[in-house]
């Protein structure tokens, strides 16, 4: 048998704290070290024990999940999952704790106890993920190329580039990006790099509950010099715009009597994720043709790895992120291993693979 995943769990909450056992005792393949009420708490403990992974509530007293992260990952102890609330505010202090380096986040549904078990598997394959050999020096790389390679080449002004952006409003092409656990932290190296003076439209699914996702959205608009926006049903597309799907619907194109090329937002298929990296793919496909560029990113599972061989197959192209790079190297490796993948590139990498396509 294979050697557990050794967790600390930490919540100020005394239910919380009994509710994560029972989840992390039921994993076989996770071992609950121990628990701890706040973040100097965490610390202590981390220290002595020295786990693979933790576990982190983000709003606790004495030292909060923000401020305990920092000195967790300063000290290189052990990856974190963030668990936060449903909230706007929880949405924004989850972005704060991913682009500090947390490894992925679970968003407690409502933001209370006695729902945790609907997310129970997720907070699972997370720890687990994070747990895996290298990962705590790959969250390190993402940190560092992302901070240095961001301020190197993100536009000085994106208001600038988008004020003065000329774009024919006739063909033009499509990105269609999927990416999933350690999305928010690896899509920063990839979309600010992309200027809003090309001929093409994004496309971006990132899973992420539909609380989260307008957040998400406003937080890659301030750094990127594309215009990005959360999905809404009826939205015309236009060239130099990132189109990040709203969480709990999918992203559907099609095309008007006119031609224009309009957005829908269906709740159906069901399908594990939604929204769902295939249906934005197939979509996107099915609407340009050759003239798709298919991208997929970290993430656990295999989410948008057949389209990506449809794209390849149909005349497309396609980008696959490389084992180097990926937080998770699971979507991508499916991806890669189905013969998906025109060309395969690090993260940071990513950018100029697609700026020679368009």
């Amino acid at each position: 048998m294979s050697k557990r995943v050794r967790v600390l769990a930490v919540d100020d909450s005394a239910l919380m704290r009994r509710t994560l056992r029972r989840i992390i005792e039921a994993d076989p393949e996770l071992e609950l070290l121990d628990t701890a009420r706040d973040g100097a708490d965490a610390i202590a403990k981390a220290r002595e024990l020295r786990p693979d992974v933790m576990s982190m509530d983000i709003n606790m007293p004495k030292l909060d999940g923000i401020s305990a992260l920092q000195i967790l990952l300063a000290e290189e102890i052990c990856p974190v999952v963030m668990l936060s609330s449903l909230t706007q505010k929880g949405a924004t202090t989850t972005f704060e704790a991913l682009e500090l380096g947390a490894f992925d986040y679970v968003a407690k549904p409502d933001g209370t106890v006695s729902d945790l078990g609907v997310v129970a598997k997720e907070l699972c394959l997370k720890l687990k993920a994070a747990a895996k050999s290298g990962t705590l020096r790959r969250l390190r790389g993402h940190h560092r190329h992302g901070q240095a390679r961001t301020r190197a080449q993100a536009p000085a002004r994106p208001e600038a580039s988008r004020s003065t952006k000329t774009i024919a409003h006739g063909t033009f092409k499509a990105v269609a990006i999927g990416i999933s656990t350690g999305g928010p932290s690896t899509i920063q190296e990839v979309l600010p790099k992309i200027p809003a003076d090309r001929n093409a439209a994004v496309f971006l699914v990132q899973h992420m509950p539909a609380s989260f996702t307008a957040t998400f959205a406003r937080r890659l608009d301030e750094s990127c010099s594309l215009t990005v926006v959360e999905t809404s049903a009826g939205m015309e597309v236009e060239p130099g715009y990132c189109y990040v799907s709203r969480g709990g619907l999918h992203l559907v194109l099609y095309r008007n009597g006119v031609g224009k090329v309009m957005i829908r937002t269906p709740s159906t298929p069901e399908t594990l994720f939604r929204p769902s990296v295939n249906v934005m793919m197939e979509s996107v496909l099915n609407t340009y043709g050759r003239d798709t560029i298919g991208v997929l990113m970290t993430g656990i599972g295999d989410d948008g790895a057949d389209q990506m061989v449809q794209i390849k197959q149909k005349g497309g192209y396609t980008i696959a992120e490389s084992e180097e790079s990926a937080v998770v190297f699971g979507m991508p490796r499916e991806a890669i291993e189905r013969g998906g993948a025109c060309e395969i590139r690090p993260s940071w990498e990513v950018a100029e693979a697609i700026l020679k396509r368009l």
